[in-house]
């Protein structure tokens, strides 16, 4: 006696089995594999996706959209990077180092997202800090390495308060534009 696999009873009964008492389906042969129709098989419309767009190839530059905690992991390792460069090409030199750090604070200012926008001032002094331990000259040790970063940190406070003052205004700029957009958008509402 042959065994047939069983199906769930809400299927009924197999009509393309040998000797089933029911007639087999229309479309199906006696050994119950499928009988193809001639002709084209066409896919139906819900699976057929479209053709993919080309994005528009323009010149603008990327604009992404940081949070609080992307932006000071951005910062802080764009600025661990730059000052390992500074200290393999330049020699360690502190003033390539501050010079590098403008661009990277208008940058971090611009990139934030609109919701941490008055996380980036605070950021930034963080990330140039971050950026200084390569560059630290100190004796051997903990000690020596930790008094080198704060002297660094005291001879190029210039720098630092520099790019701190960049991204605040460029900070409250965006933050002031925001304010006037949500008004706008409010009065045109009323």
């Amino acid at each position: 006696m042959e065994r047939y696999r069983t199906r769930p009873a809400q299927y009924g009964p197999r009509r393309d089995r040998p000797g089933s008492p029911l007639p087999p389906q229309a479309g199906r042969g006696a050994g119950g594999g499928a009988v193809r129709q001639p002709g084209p098989q066409r896919r139906p419309a819900a699976v057929r996706r479209p053709a993919p767009v080309p994005a528009p190839v323009s010149g603008r530059l990327p604009n992404p959209r940081l949070t609080g905690l992307g932006g000071g992991l951005f910062c802080a390792v764009v600025m661990f990077l730059l000052g390992g460069l500074c200290d393999a090409l330049f020699g360690a030199s502190l003033t390539a180092y501050g010079v590098l750090f403008l661009p990277v604070c208008v940058l971090t200012a611009v990139w934030v997202r609109r919701g941490d926008l008055m996380t980036a001032p605070v950021l930034v002094p963080i990330a140039f800090a971050v950026g200084l331990l390569p560059l630290a000259d100190g004796d051997d040790g903990v000690a020596g390495r930790l008094m080198g970063l704060v002297t660094a940190l005291a001879t190029q406070a210039g720098w630092l308060y520099a790019g701190t003052l960049i991204t605040g205004l460029i900070v409250i700029v965006r933050r002031i534009r925001m304010v006037r957009l949500r008004r706008a958008a409010r009065a045109r509402a009323r």
